[in-house]
């Protein structure tokens, strides 16, 4: 069950920084909104999470696959391709957090 707290968690955490670029500085109600409430459910359900998942552990792979989804998400949405080296740089996070996921004793599987 930690595991899908956490996986909500970077779910939410993805919508409200994408929904960020849109505010245009928080000028613009909507998407405002959007990741205020975004934000909130992501740090509440990354707190379920914690009751099982070291800190630590739950971090980093919230905020590895975070990146990896953002950057994703930005490619299709606002069309930020990323270069080579930041792909490199992507895969070696992912690589991490499987590594994490995989090996780890801490891992809390």
């Amino acid at each position: 069950m930690a595991y899908l707290f956490l996986a909500l968690a970077i779910l939410a955490e993805v919508i409200g920084t994408m929904a960020l670029k849109a505010t245009n500085g928080f000028t613009v109600i909507l998407p405002s909104a959007i990741v205020l409430v975004a934000y909130g459910a992501a740090f509440v359900l990354l707190s379920f999470c914690l009751r099982e998942i070291p800190v630590g552990i739950a971090y980093g792979i919230w905020a590895g696959i975070g990146i990896v989804l953002v950057t994703v998400a930005g490619a299709f949405i606002y069309k930020q391709i990323p270069d080579l080296p930041a792909v490199i740089g992507l895969l070696l996070i992912v690589s991490g957090v499987t590594i994490i996921h995989l090996f780890s004793k801490t891992a809390g599987h």
